[in-house]
């Protein structure tokens, strides 16, 4: 059988490499084998980071080159140019197999799919959302890098209405000019009504849809409209729902599916300018006719804190598949994990000076040592506050949402911020990272809200389905590079200590070495010598 050989193969390469090697290879190369062989999707939860030079690629590759039939490879380009100029043309002179590789870009879609096609996330989801078929069913999917699915489906279905679609409407419907500026200065002058967000977006009410909803209508029987205004009005409002006698809009509204998706705005206040943003909400019911089309082995770092990944499966559209969870070795990477139990709760007026005068404790402890120094802030002005009080006490080397140029940098940033830097590869291993308040999704972000709400509408727990998950990813995820070099996580937090999902937090962490208090010895069981990239 292929587990057999992809076994036997991969321990020998492994033997014969002197470096240490990551702990789950044979056992992640051998469910990949059986996927192939049975045709059973699986979804594999890593455990480490998901750079181009993440350790567990080697145990798909492997037995990827051995099977005999044809498959497709799901990677971001930063991935694919390490796979195809690095791990591909080792493994393939260690098997002594020359399998076919092709690379699907837009303008390069091949006939014949008889080796390995390497294709982008956008581009795949594109062709299975859209149902262009130009990629053929049955044949296996690897999708590398599922932490990143929801970010992927947003990007390719969110529908944008820039300021020249405005212009080109108007230019294309001369005798509805008036109308289509009274509404957009309309809608622009509601937007700005508002208070300002970290996230500069915002739904639009009622009153500002119902307009964009008539107005469309209208000018649809008069002349064809442009694509982007065509597929608007598809989406707001589906044909099947308005007769053929032109039933009222206001009629047709309410019966709309609570999954139609959100109408948001993103407001550019310096230039008084608003795009309009159409998002779906539920991911679930566009995803499962994906996953019912071949056999996928889905791979990701942290999806579920559980194995079985109930929770990702409900929200993702995946039904029956194997599923796995690789844990981090204990003895290689365990943090160090301070928590200290008397910083006031994070709502309330006493936080910020206590979260500043732990930092002022953390940094004076560490004022000698080299390494970067990662405080993550999700509240945007909490996190402003932050950045300039430390930057008035420890001068230049502290830096907000900026790589620090120093070797012992102070970063303050934002979790998207930090997420985004370790993604790049341009950030140092952080010998500490404090996190000062829990990722957990903002309601002033719009589709964070409308997904709540969502929720709320079928009766179901929406923090411990949607927001703990969200957060608990985000978390493990964040401190997978301090992991790698055995370093300090100081969890400010104390909703950890006081609430009841805590445990879930702390198992996050795990595996973790807790410590009472500081001294000026914690530096030592840091090792900045565990980055592998």
């Amino acid at each position: 059988m292929i587990e057999v050989e992809v076994h036997q193969q991969l321990r020998a390469l492994l033997r014969q490499q002197s470096d240490p090697h990551w702990t789950h290879h044979l056992t992640m190369a051998r469910l990949v084998a059986r996927a192939l062989r049975l045709g059973r999707s699986a979804l594999i939860q890593t455990g480490t980071e998901s750079g181009s030079a993440a350790p567990y690629r080697l145990s798909y590759l492997m037995p990827l080159l051995v099977w005999d039939a044809p498959a497709i490879v799901v990677a971001s380009e930063f991935v694919q140019k390490w796979l195809l100029q690095v791990e591909l043309p080792r493994l393939q002179q260690w098997l002594d197999v020359s399998k076919s590789v092709q690379i699907i870009t837009p303008n390069a879609t091949p006939t014949e799919f008889s080796g390995l096609s390497f294709i982008t996330p956008e581009l795949w989801l594109q062709d299975r959302l859209n149902a262009q078929k130009i990629l053929p069913t049955g044949i296996l999917t690897l999708i590398d890098g599922m932490d990143d699915l929801d970010s992927w489906v947003q990007e390719v279905l969110s529908l944008k209405i820039y300021g020249q679609d405005w212009d080109q409407l108007m230019l294309s419907h001369p005798s509805f000019r008036e109308t289509i500026r009274d509404l957009r200065i309309r809608i622009t002058h509601s937007l700005f009504q508002h208070p300002a967000n970290p996230y500069n977006s915002y739904v639009l009410e009622n009153d500002d849809r119902l307009p964009i909803y008539e107005i469309l209508f209208q000018l649809q029987h008069h002349s064809p409209l442009a694509e982007p205004w065509v597929e608007l009005l598809n989406r707001l409002i589906p044909r099947q729902q308005i007769s053929s006698n032109g039933e009222s809009l206001q009629e047709a509204l309410p019966i709309h599916p609570p999954d139609a998706g959100l109408l948001s705005a993103q407001v550019d206040r310096q230039s008084g300018t608003f795009i309009l943003q159409h998002s779906p909400i539920r991911l679930a019911p566009l995803l499962r006719p994906i996953w019912q089309q071949q056999p996928t082995v889905l791979i990701g770092s942290a999806l579920d804190l559980d194995a079985s990944a109930d929770i990702y499966r409900q929200t993702h559209g995946l039904d029956d598949l194997t599923c796995i969870k690789f844990s981090p070795p204990r003895h290689e990477s365990c943090v160090q994990l301070y928590q200290p139990d008397r910083i006031p709760m994070p709502n309330t007026p006493q936080f910020q000076p206590a979260l500043l005068a732990e930092l002022r404790q953390i940094l004076s402890r560490s004022h000698i040592a080299a390494g970067l120094m990662v405080i993550l802030v999700g509240d945007t002005p909490l996190r402003t506050q932050v950045g300039a009080t430390l930057a008035a006490e420890w001068g230049s080397r502290v830096q907000v949402d900026r790589i620090p140029e120093v070797e012992n940098g102070i970063l303050v940033a934002g979790w998207d911020e930090w997420s985004q830097f370790q993604q790049a590869e341009i950030v140092a291993v952080p010998r500490c990272i404090v996190i000062a308040t829990l990722p957990m999704p903002s309601l002033e972000n719009p589709l964070v809200a409308a997904r709540v709400k969502d929720y709320k509408q079928l009766r179901q727990d929406w923090f411990r389905l949607y927001l703990l998950p969200t957060a608990l990813m985000a978390l493990q995820r964040a401190v997978f590079s301090v992991r790698s070099a055995r370093g300090l996580v100081a969890l400010l937090d104390s909703r950890v200590i006081h609430r009841i999902y805590g445990t879930q937090v702390l198992a996050a962490l795990s595996p973790y070495a807790r410590l009472n208090y500081l001294d000026d010895r914690w530096n030592e069981n840091w090792d900045d010598s565990g980055d592998d990239r």
